[in-house]
């Protein structure tokens, strides 16, 4: 349901206003002045508010100027009510971010097709939201694991260790790599590969901590990035998560199959590691140490 600002200090106007709205099927909230609808439209999801120009403490254009001078999830679509109708007043209105008018006294008919092209333009709106939404997340994501993809896990690793430098606080990085895994392919074929990839990702997502972050960084590695987290905590956070990918068998259509993972961690409280190349270098280096000792096991560097 659309919900719907109605600013108005004339109480039989906005009388008139909450029927009609109430009958068309609109959710109403009414306020009486400037300040006390500015106050709402922070705290409500608003979607459509008709201003009255004249108001008390605010009035309508500079609530609309305070309105489009912050930036909302969603667009709020405005309706200036007035009985100005200067061409100067309209473009005034217009300049401070008004999308339509209606002047005093109003037909409710004319007023019910403003609200529906209101209703529209949120539509769309919404729709724009929604596909940029679903580029973001092709952007920024594996299509396989729904993981972060390469770039993004770069990305974010760039934002924390800068982020550490200034706190002066530790980020630590996990590398990890499936144990075997082009057997598994070569063994079983690439639907099974790709259903021990999904899983080990769900296992990883987790159990890490909310604030962590985990990404595919190619093929059968993963990259884990633990902010605030020194290199001996590093260690136990990958420990988990060598525990969680083979604590089970993972059902494939080739059959359970037991699965375990190497994993190699590196942190920025060593100080010799000025980058994040540096970062994910040695844990990388520390993760084919986990190999050459053995697999299925973590190495802290």
């Amino acid at each position: 349901m659309i919900q719907v600002l109605i600013a108005e200090d004339d109480k039989l106007c906005r009388t008139i206003l909450e029927k009609n709205l109430n009958k068309w099927g609109y959710e109403i909230i009414s306020t009486e002045d400037g300040k006390e609808a500015w106050r709402v439209i922070q705290e409500k999801k608003i979607q459509i508010a008709i201003l009255d120009w004249i108001m008390p403490k605010m009035d309508g254009v500079e609530l609309c100027k305070k309105i489009r001078g912050k930036k909302w999830d969603e667009y709020i679509y405005l309706i200036m009510l007035t009985v100005r109708s200067k061409q100067s007043d309209i473009r005034k209105g217009f300049a401070a971010g008004v999308d339509d008018y209606i002047t005093k006294p109003f037909d409710t008919h004319e007023l019910k097709a403003r609200l529906q092209t209101g209703k529209r333009i949120i539509g769309l709106q919404n729709q724009l939201l929604d596909s940029q939404k679903k580029l973001q997340e092709i952007a920024t994501h594996d299509t396989l694991t729904n993981l972060l993809n390469r770039y993004e896990i770069l990305n974010i690793l760039t934002d924390e260790f800068h982020r550490s430098l200034r706190e002066n606080k530790p980020v630590s990085t996990v590398m990890l790599d499936i144990d075997f895994f082009k057997k598994t392919n070569d063994s079983y074929g690439h639907n099974v590969g790709d259903e021990v990839l999904i899983e080990v990702a769900s296992r990883l997502r987790g159990t890490l901590r909310r604030y962590d972050k985990v990404g595919r960084y190619g093929g059968d590695e993963f990259l884990a990035i633990l902010p605030g987290c020194d290199l001996k905590n590093a260690g136990r956070i990958a420990e988990r998560l060598r525990r969680a990918v083979c604590k089970e068998r993972i059902k494939t259509e080739a059959g359970q199959l037991y699965v375990t993972v190497s994993l190699g961690c590196a942190s920025s409280e060593n100080q010799s590691y000025k980058s994040i190349e540096y970062l994910v270098k040695f844990s990388d280096k520390a993760m084919y140490h986990a190999k050459n000792m053995g697999r299925n096991c973590v190495i802290a560097s």
